[in-house]
């Protein structure tokens, strides 16, 4: 038998490039493969504090909103009833400091906003007497700064600093302001306003289209420059470009069963914790990086006490904590991040 003849040099190379591309796809799908697991096969990631606050008591009316002031390791509570304080303030280890009731009608949302000079409080009330319809900035002891708005008057979409029930506001470091407006009112819309208070731009109007809101619910920022909006009766959320306010994309498919109450990011931007009132349940959602905003992964489900209402949510950006307001209960409770 004749002596078998080497392979061409041009076959060799050529199949060592298809086994390199073959490992090369293989550590792709592999790399894909555990980051989707790592998503899915996440066990508990909250546990409740069961010791704050240290005395329940004090919430005397209906909790709708609580806001954290991570640098000061303050946490804020706005309530509403007759003859309540409107505004709780605790530590964040649940002692209660003081409250105060200035000109605050039925808060709705409540953000506290960290300078490098000072920390002031921000509140959208909506009522319908003679401070609703506004977005008030407070000192941190209650002391009314600015108010956005005509009081007691509700406004048309037609001028942007006229609300009519404004649901929720976000404001950066900057100065520039996000306000979601309304709750139920005539306008549906997402704000930005500049630290002069001047508009930037304006979106939405009231629809089930692209770019459209049926109450705009709650508003926050990630870190690449977009806007994420509970777009609650959609059942979506929707998300924008914070320059221009460019439509970007949306999520609906994680709430067939319930709207989307609030949106807040984790303090590693990893995940985002969305209320659903309706079926008493916290929301974890894998949140997209710079790119694409793909689907919505529902990672992890924190299910609530039936009747508990989760309202809205806020993070502590220092520890993790989630603090969730819930109307139902009459209470805030906080959740500790278990790793």
């Amino acid at each position: 038998m004749g002596r078998k003849r080497p392979a061409a040099p041009w076959v060799v190379m050529a199949g060592a490039l298809l086994a390199l591309l073959a490992l090369l796809r293989a550590a792709q799908v592999l790399k894909a493969f555990d980051y989707y697991s790592s998503w899915k096969g996440q066990q508990q990631m909250y546990k409740l504090d069961i010791g704050w606050p240290k005395i329940p008591e004090y919430f005397t009316g209906q909790t709708f909103c609580v806001a954290v002031d991570s640098v000061n390791g303050l946490v804020y509570v706005g309530q509403r009833g007759d003859n309540v304080p409107k505004v709780l303030v605790f530590s964040e280890e649940g002692y209660f400091l003081h409250s105060w009731n200035n000109t605050v009608e039925m808060p709705h949302g409540i953000f506290v906003l960290n300078t490098a000079t000072d920390s002031s409080v921000w509140i959208t009330d909506v009522g319908t007497g003679k401070y609703g319809h506004t977005v008030k900035q407070y000192s941190p002891l209650g002391k009314l700064m600015q108010i956005l708005g005509t009081p007691g008057n509700a406004g048309s979409s037609l001028i942007p600093l006229q609300f009519d029930q404004p649901a929720e506001i976000f404001v950066e470091e900057s100065g520039d302001i996000y306000v979601v407006d309304g709750d139920g009112g005539m306008n549906n819309r997402l704000l930005k306003l500049s630290n002069d208070y001047k508009e930037i731009w304006l979106a939405g109007t009231n629809g089930t289209g692209i770019g459209q809101f049926k109450i705009p619910h709650s508003v926050t920022l990630d870190p690449f420059g977009r806007v994420w909006v509970a777009d609650r009766n959609n059942k979506r959320i929707q998300v924008f470009d914070k320059v221009t306010g460019e439509w970007l994309g949306s999520w609906s498919s994680c709430f067939s069963e319930d709207g989307p109450y609030s949106v807040r990011f984790t303090a590693n931007y990893k995940y985002l914790i969305v209320a659903q009132l309706n079926i008493n349940r916290l929301a974890i959602l894998a949140a997209p990086p710079v790119g694409s905003i793909g689907d919505c992964v529902m990672v992890n489900t924190v299910q609530l006490a039936d009747e508990t209402k989760p309202h809205l949510v806020d993070v502590d950006m220092k520890s993790g904590a989630v603090y969730v307001a819930e109307i139902g209960a009459q209470q805030v409770q906080k959740y500790i991040p278990l790793s």
